[in-house]
């Protein structure tokens, strides 16, 4: 058995970004830019008023002046000529301050009457007044290749004036589940078999990393059947299977694809749950194989997968963020395999994040890891500690799962 950190390097150091795509910016949310984002305009483009009020000479706009109005300047028909001595303009928020004017005379300290009005507070010179370029300039790097986009960062790309963006494409990310015992949900139940979750679980954990599943049919536990499904997923970025990944008579993963040229990189990790893993290559496929386990699929789902479609996203490699909590129970010692304890999460009196681990962690309850929010951390060997220690966990709420 190797390291957890170790496979998960290994796994990650064998993968490459997609291609870059063009997509229009309402598409771009969640995708990841292939090359950067720079301002095609300035903005603002001219200076423009922060406020309601009058435009003026703020040498003119002290304490009971009063000015003469000449023109209006709302947002979007600016004044085209200039401020002089004693003069104002209506100007409104967004509005280009015109020239001659460097100062912003506040509508409510202000008294309009007749063609006139009558300054109620001094203006202070430049107040109010938002100068050109002061959120970016053209040509200003905004967005970093590498980067996934939020829905700030579209608006931005926008603003700066990008109808479209070059992001890399969607990973394809091939699912086989493999077993004899398995049937889809709602589908006759053979006997002695269970309903397949793994399948439906993994894809939509790949579309929550930003990738686009290829969920195959199920195939039973035949050499022939799985070499040929797998086949069929070449064209992927990378082939997940499910199931078959030990070293059982039933276990058929490494000898069903093997027999097509399959490159083994290693198998069995030092984790709990989801020791049997397979990492390898099938032609220019990767493969990555998941236990059966529905747990441990989806455990080793956030600490393999997930990192895996970043990078094939074009995303640094990196592993699963975590945070620091306190423990909500006593841990006892841990073993020589990196354990993954699903845990709940709770707020204490004094703002600390609690995690609690359920009693029973037998690996076989989807139930538990449906109602966990966090997977507590604890590393091969760790010793044991007591009710609120400090611990790292995965919290599982910031993957969408």
């Amino acid at each position: 058995m190797i390291p957890l950190e170790d496979a998960r390097a290994r796994i990650l150091e064998a993968l490459r970004p997609t291609a870059a795509e063009t997509v229009a910016l309402a598409e771009g949310w969640n995708r990841v830019l292939a090359r950067p984002v720079l301002a095609r305009l300035t903005q603002p483009p001219a200076d423009v008023s922060a406020m309601d009020g009058y435009a003026v000479r703020a040498a003119d706009a002290g304490l009971g002046t009063r000015l003469r109005l000449i023109g209006a300047a709302p947002a979007g028909h600016p004044f085209d000529q200039q401020v002089g001595p004693g003069e104002a303009v209506r100007i409104f928020t967004g509005g280009f301050v015109p020239a001659g004017a460097d100062g912003i005379l506040l509508q409510e300290d202000a008294t309009e009457s007749e063609g006139t009005v009558e300054v109620r507070e001094a203006v202070q010179p430049n107040r109010w007044i938002r100068r050109r370029g002061l959120d970016f300039a053209e040509g200003e790097a905004l967005l970093p290749a590498g980067r996934r986009l939020s829905a700030r960062d579209i608006g931005l790309a926008a603003a700066s004036n990008h109808p479209w963006l070059a992001v890399h494409r969607r990973p394809r990310i091939g699912i086989l589940a493999t077993g004899d015992e398995i049937a889809l949900p709602g589908e006759p139940i053979p006997p002695g078999g269970i309903v397949s979750s793994n399948a439906h679980a993994l894809a939509a954990l790949v579309r929550a990393g930003g990738g686009d599943p290829l969920v195959l049919p199920i195939v039973a536990d035949d050499r022939d059947a799985i070499a040929a499904a797998a086949a069929a997923a070449r064209g992927c970025d990378l082939l997940v299977t499910t199931g078959g990944a030990s070293v059982g008579e039933h276990d058929l993963i490494q000898a069903a694809l093997g027999q097509d040229g399959f490159s083994l990189d290693f198998w069995k990790i030092a984790m709990r749950p989801g020791k049997p893993l397979i990492w390898g290559r099938l032609g220019a496929t990767p493969v990555l194989g998941l236990p059966g386990n529905p747990v441990s699929a989806l455990v080793c789902g956030v600490q393999f997968l997930l990192p895996a479609l970043a990078v094939l996203s074009g995303l640094p490699a990196a592993a699963p963020p975590t945070i620091l909590v306190r423990a909500g129970a006593a841990l006892p010692a841990n073993d020589r395999r990196f354990d993954h304890l699903r845990a709940t999460l709770r707020i204490d009196s004094a703002g600390h994040t609690v995690a609690t681990p359920f009693p029973q962690q037998d690996s076989s309850m989807l139930a538990n890891l449906a109602r966990a929010e966090a997977l507590i951390l604890r590393r091969a060997l760790a010793p044991a500690l007591p009710e609120g220690a400090e611990v790292p966990a995965i919290p599982l709420g910031q993957f969408g799962i």
